[in-house]
């Protein structure tokens, strides 16, 4: 008889078949087949099918039973000798135990006091003048999004540059993002002399993609950014990272969402010789990634590309406030309401909560099944008009 098991993990596996063969052919099977059956079973199993098969063995078989049950007595454990002559003392099973779980923190920095590397790992709150910040981790076994937020920038207490980075298949890329796309930023700005802002913000996301191939790191990262500066509201995406603003409590999206789903992106794609298809409900690239830009997936750069879109908005009285979220919250929480939450808590009030509102944005996401990180950056626009 022969008997195959199936492990879980494995591409045969599968959970309407049983583990074992039914009780027919064990019966039926020699002695030779049945103690190789009872070898593969665990040590409280074997001796329980033993000592099941062994009282049958003994019992004087019935005229319709046509042979007798005979299970070999297993060989003495190797290492355990027996006390006395002609005794053994009784084997011991000895259980391997699980190695306890080796917890290493990611440590990561943004522009300013960076948060420590615990505190990465499961949750990250900030609360500024004119900004706040709240991180939580989801069911990763660490957190794969940052932040970054540079304030009187040039000695201008009215520059800034913000960004929120929604990591995947690590953390590497949005740290690197973090730490250096401002800097990539500005240095474009300078070197066109404040002009062409646009084109200084693309191409300060394309440098950092380049920068971050150069180095042997795995994974990727969406981006979303806010450059305030001479009373503009600069904000750039690349991915699924998005910018709702607040106009008189209206709120307007300042970005879209890049995903292979967006009919230009699938298009763009397709004429670069890619495919998008649908996996489980979701459109991928190469069946692969569910975001269509970013920076880094080398193995997807040929159509994940890092080249961002942007929007330029002058600042008005009625600009209230700027939220930058990564998916985990956009996915659960409409703009509309982001905006509302905000505004009881902001606008309106003694003493207006910054971090609580972007702490309970985080929370209504978590409560309606984000299992993502869940990144949400509140800015007030009011100080830069």
């Amino acid at each position: 008889m022969s008997c195959s098991v199936a492990v879980s993990n494995s591409p045969v596996f599968s959970p309407s078949s049983s583990l074992f063969c039914n009780k027919t052919s064990m019966l039926s099977s020699s002695p030779e087949a049945l103690t190789l059956t009872l070898a593969h079973l665990k040590p409280s199993q074997a001796s329980s099918a033993s000592s099941s098969a062994s009282n049958s063995a003994s019992t004087p078989s019935s005229p319709s039973s046509p042979f007798r049950l005979r299970i070999p007595k297993p060989p003495p454990p190797s290492g355990l000798s027996g006390s006395g002559s002609g005794s053994s003392s009784p084997s011991t099973v000895f259980k391997r135990k699980r190695p306890a779980r080796l917890d290493i923190p990611v440590a990561s920095w943004s522009s300013g006091a960076p948060p420590s590397a615990a505190s990465w790992r499961e949750l990250v709150e900030v609360d500024n003048d004119g900004y706040s910040v709240y991180c939580k981790r989801g069911r990763r076994e660490s957190m794969e999004d940052r932040y970054s937020a540079g304030v009187n920038l040039q000695g201008d207490p009215k520059q800034a540059f913000f960004g929120v980075f929604d990591g995947h298949g690590g953390s590497k890329a949005a740290e690197f993002a973090a730490e250096n796309l401002e800097k990539n930023v500005l240095a474009e700005l300078v070197r066109r002399d404040g002009d062409d802002i646009e084109e200084a913000v693309k191409h300060g996301y394309m440098n950092t993609d380049s920068d971050f191939l150069k180095g042997d790191f795995r994974g990727g990262s969406c981006c979303v950014t806010a450059l305030i500066r001479n009373g503009n509201l600069v904000v750039s995406n690349a991915g699924d990272c998005r910018a709702v603003m607040s106009r008189g409590g209206a709120a307007e999206a300042l970005t879209s969402d890049h995903r292979p789903s967006r009919e230009d992106e699938r298009e763009r794609i397709e004429n670069l010789g890619g495919y998008v298809d649908l996996c489980h409900g979701v459109w991928r690239i190469q069946g692969s990634l569910a975001v269509s830009r970013g920076i880094g997936d080398r193995h997807l750069k040929q159509w994940v590309i890092a080249e961002p879109e942007t929007k330029v908005v002058r600042i008005q009285p009625e600009h209230e406030f700027l939220i930058l979220a990564s998916d985990g919250l956009w996915d659960k929480v409409s703009n509309q309401e982001a905006v509302d939450t905000v505004r009881r808590l902001c606008i309106g009030v003694d003493k207006p909560e910054p971090l609580f509102a972007c702490k309970k944005l985080v929370e209504v996401a978590a409560s309606r099944g984000s299992f993502d990180d869940i990144s949400v950056m509140l800015i007030q626009l009011g100080g830069y008009i």
